[in-house]
Formats: C-alpha cells, structure tokens, sequence
C-alpha cells in the first residue's frame, strides 16, 4: 500500500534523509522511530507530496506520488505534526470542510463525522468552538479529519505529541482500530513505549538514515540477553579496564553505559569494581528499543 524505494532529500550540502526504503501493507502499522531532527517528518512529507524528493520513488496503492498525484492522495490521509484545523469553526464545520474537500456530501458525509466523532470521543463537544478546546483534543480532531474518508494508507506524524494521558489513548486506541479495518499505517514518533504497543514492523532512523529494521522482536534480538547498565558519577580518572570484559556503549566523565548479561544479578559486583562514592545514581534497563537505540548510536532517543 505504501513503497518507499531509496528516497533522499537533500538541502544544499545538508541530507535531511538518504536512501530510506521500505514498505507498508494493508492492515499493517509501520513505525519510524527516532529523536527529533532524525528525518522522520522529511520522510513524511516526501511521502505526502508535501516535500519532492531529491531522488527516489514513492508509491501509494501502487500510483507514484510524482508522477500520479491525483490517484495517489485519493488514497492517503495524513495526519501532520503541526495541527491542519481551523480554531474558529468548531468541530463540525472543520470535519464539513475536509469531508467536502475529500469528495464527500450528503448523508455519507454526515455519517462519516458522526463515526469519526466518536472514534476520537468528541462527539459532546462537536458544536463548540475549536479554539477552546485543549491541546489534546485539537489533536483528536487533527486525526478525526484525516481518516474521515476512510482513506487506505494513512500517514501519521508524532501524533501523540504534547497530548494529556486521555488524549493519547484515544489517539492510540483509534489507530488500533485503523489497523483491523485493514488501513496501511505509517507511524512517526520518538516515543519507545508507543512503538512498541502499536507496530507490527519498524525502521530505527538517525541523522536521516534507517540505521535497522525489522519487527520488534527482531530489533530486541539485536541486545540478546543483555540488559543496559548506566552509572552517573565522576569517572573522568577511570580507567576502562574496570568494565572491559562487558560491552561498552558509551564512557563520559560523567556517566558510563554499558551492556552486561543479568546486570541485576552483577550489580553489586560492578559497583564493587568503582571507588566509594564515585557513583552517584544507578539504573538498569532491560533490552528494549530505547536500549538498542542507544546501543546503535551512543544517546537516547529524546536527546
């Protein structure tokens, strides 16, 4: 449903994403996850048509974004990062506005908002304003105008983002539903806890390249048996050799991680290993997909 085959976009000397492929189908999420800045949002966009890009191809049902954009879009629904509604018309008059610009009229355009409208659970505040409405809720409705067509592939960029805990879980609980009713899903975010609830298969991307792919599964296998150890402390005189015989992520004067096999187990061994008093916080963290980025690149996904 969605085909992204080796898509760049350069800004002069500046690559803001280089050689992204991948695929999405029908009834699937596919999450891009990385930190800001990382090319998700470019990626998004080329997709969309927002953005041409510098080389590569993108496909949407099987119609090029270039050179059929017209069949493309009719299938694509995008939910973008900045909020694309209107805050003085309310709730209803936002969904008449996209619906009729989607093609929609009439009774089915009238069911459809009332679907959409309970989806994101707005349907009691359908007649106010949107400029009273909190952060969330804006976002809720964002989401309501993009799927109001009921389009095949959807592409969503850090939808959840600044949104409250209610929010959130309706966001997430309607792209579940998208998912079962067989929508193509595109999922952007720098939230690990969101990925790995929602997506089938993902792609990690950092300064613009998908630097691993796979399910989640298949990412975690990546870390085996390993959890990630942090220390936080003054290490600026320590020598490496206290911790050679595990896997070093990272060494900073102030903080060092590492990856060991049941650390929980070790620990007091590790700390053995240190100074009295040199370190000063501990954390241990199990084999995730925050871990792996980690482990991949040296910093944590919201750095």
């Amino acid at each position: 449903m969605i085909k992204i085959q080796s898509l760049s976009k350069n800004y002069g000397d500046f690559t803001a994403a280089e050689d992204i492929s991948f695929e999405v189908q029908a009834g699937e999420i596919f999450g891009l996850l990385g930190p800001n800045g990382a090319g998700k949002s470019t990626t998004i966009n080329c997709i969309s048509g927002l953005l041409k890009p510098t080389v590569g191809e993108v496909f949407i049902n099987n119609h090029s974004v270039m050179g059929e954009p017209i069949q493309a879009k009719t299938s694509l629904g995008l939910v973008p990062q900045d909020l694309a509604i209107y805050e003085d018309l309310n709730a209803l008059e936002n969904l008449n506005f996209w619906g009729q610009a989607y093609g929609l009229s009439g009774a089915e355009l009238q069911q459809r908002i009332t679907e959409v409208l309970q989806q994101v659970g707005l349907e009691s505040r359908a007649k106010d304003l949107v400029s009273t409405y909190s952060g969330g809720m804006k976002r809720r409705l964002n989401f309501a105008c993009a799927i109001l067509h009921k389009p095949q592939a959807l592409l969503l960029d850090e939808p959840t983002v600044g949104v409250d805990p209610q929010s959130r879980e309706h966001l997430l609980n309607a792209v579940e539903a998208l998912k079962t009713q067989g929508t193509a899903v595109l999922y952007t975010t720098h939230y690990m806890e969101e990925a790995e609830r929602l997506c089938d298969r993902l792609a990690i991307v950092d300064h613009g390249k998908i630097i691993a792919q796979g399910t989640v599964d298949e990412l975690r296998s990546q870390l085996g048996e390993k959890d990630l150890i942090t220390l936080q402390g003054d290490f600026s005189l320590t020598d490496e050799a206290v911790i050679a015989e595990f896997e070093l992520i990272e060494w900073q004067d102030n903080s060092i991680r590492f990856m060991a096999e049941n650390a929980a187990a070790q620990l007091s061994d590790i700390l053995a290993r240190f100074e009295a008093d040199q370190v000063k916080q501990t954390a241990v963290q199990q084999a995730n997909l925050e871990s792996l980025f980690i482990k991949l690149t040296g910093r944590e996904l919201r750095d």
